[in-house]
């Protein structure tokens, strides 16, 4: 097996998917760590496989008892590369999604390697990292982290800090060091020359600048050596596979046969949003002004689900889908509603921490998303909100996923496989916030790419 991974949220753990699939490799998705046998029995002649978690939204603690048995399973599967996705915006905290935290608990397990690999940086999703600075694609704009207009004002990992370096050591005691960009412009001895210095350094963990693809074929070159000596820990975003399939690529290793399918187009859409980025705002806002009709659902009604209010909203949206109409359930419009502000002084008076908000919200939309499909059929859905969509989809009783038809970077449409016969077959992408133009909706209905 080449490479597995364990995501830290579902939107990113379809992100890895799409990498993988359409660089040439079999992979699946799992809700849960299949067993072994199991592995072995029907599945043992694909490349690798996924794990979609929510672990950007827990406590150290919390991480401490979900990762640590995760991870050494994971290890038994004996796959040259272990990836732990981040979110190519490094979204965490010292004390929610801490991925510092992951790092220590990664060394206990994995104690053979020399140092941990970090890379954030995906040039194909507009991220960039540059002498240990991340950039981040922002309209028509790149924008260093801390001034990116969504994620400066995430509601739970407000990223105040660029340089990731800084960033990473408030939440770990690991030594941190770098290879920068410069150092990726060397070639051949030279590059491997520069590598060997670098390492001299005894870094605990090692951050990888990221500008261009070349640098992406040379990181995934190193990665790869790293891995021939022992099973390799990784962390980053979707980058490391793209770095490991551009190296793979160059190699000649690869299964020339990514996957390049078009969708077919369906009637209509279900987009069940929990989102309050600026991105999904402007498409929410550009489906309302193209026929899809929106349903909010105030966040009272999401705290109080004993509420007969959500029935009433389950059946106005039963009476539109059956109508032939594409349905928009969203929480939010963006960074700056007030919903956001209500959310969290609600689960404060009832003494809960503000990070279960994507819970509690994607919790609530899952249920009405599985209800709607039961009762009107639904061959599509898109589920948009990185903290909110993997609670989302836990509802509906899904045990993998597979991807089948790329729609734009970072949200591939996927099949769903369940023991339920009204959702296995289902088609879901799931969006992060900074996913996609403001037609995405529209796109992913028609089944474009």
């Amino acid at each position: 097996m080449r490479i597995c991974y364990y995501g830290d949220d579902f939107t990113g753990s379809t992100d890895v998917l799409e990498a993988l699939t359409t660089g040439g490799l079999r992979v699946i998705l799992f809700m849960n760590i299949p067993e072994l046998t199991l592995w072995n029995e029907k599945f043992a002649e694909y490349d690798g496989f996924g794990v979609a978690g929510v672990t950007r939204t827990l406590s150290t603690e919390q991480l401490e008892m979900t990762l640590k048995p995760a991870l050494a399973e994971l290890r038994a599967f004996g796959a040259s590369i272990t990836h732990y996705k981040v979110c190519s915006t490094f979204d965490s905290s010292p004390t929610s999604g801490s991925i510092g935290k992951v790092i220590d608990i990664a060394r206990e397990v994995f104690t053979e390697q020399r140092y941990t690999p970090v890379l954030a940086g995906s040039p194909v999703l507009g991220r960039y990292t540059v002498f240990g600075n991340h950039f981040a694609a922002a309209g028509d704009g790149i924008v260093r982290l801390d001034r990116h207009p969504n994620l400066c004002k995430h509601p739970i990992t407000p990223m105040n800090e660029a340089d990731l370096r800084f960033h990473l050591s408030k939440q770990t005691n690991q030594s941190i060091g770098l290879m920068n960009v410069m150092d990726l412009e060397q070639h051949g001895s030279l590059l491997e020359e520069r590598y060997a210095q670098v390492l001299s350094q005894n870094s605990d963990i090692l951050l990888f600048d990221v500008l261009t693809e070349e640098h992406l074929g040379k990181i995934g070159g190193i990665i790869s050596r790293e891995s021939e000596a022992a099973p390799l820990f990784v962390v980053g975003s979707s980058g490391i596979e793209y770095a490991l399939v551009e190296h793979w690529n160059r190699k000649g290793s690869m299964n020339p046969d990514p996957l390049s399918k078009q969708a077919e187009t369906v009637e209509q859409l279900l987009v069940v949003s929990g989102s309050c980025s600026p991105v999904t705002h402007e498409q929410i806002e550009w489906a309302l002004r193209h026929g899809y009709e929106g349903i909010r659902i105030p966040a009272a009604y999401m705290l109080d689900r004993s509420s007969d209010k959500i029935t009433l909203l389950l059946e106005q949206a039963e009476l539109m889908l059956k109508a032939g109409k594409s349905v928009i359930l969203y929480t939010a419009m963006g960074p700056n509603d007030e919903s956001i502000d209500l959310v969290q002084s609600i689960l404060k008076e009832q003494g809960h921490d503000k990070a279960i908000s994507g819970q509690v919200i994607g919790g609530c939309l899952g249920d009405l998303s599985r209800e709607l499909i039961a009762l009107t059929g639904l061959k599509r859905v898109v589920f948009a909100g990185g903290d909110t969509s993997g609670f989302a989809v836990k509802q509906l009783n899904i045990y993998a996923l597979e991807m089948i038809a790329s729609t734009v970077p970072g949200g591939p449409l996927c099949r769903a496989f369940s023991e339920d016969k009204r959702i296995d077959g289902l088609e879901l992408v799931l969006k992060g916030g900074q996913v996609g133009p403001a037609d995405f909706f529209e796109k992913v209905r028609r089944g474009y790419a």
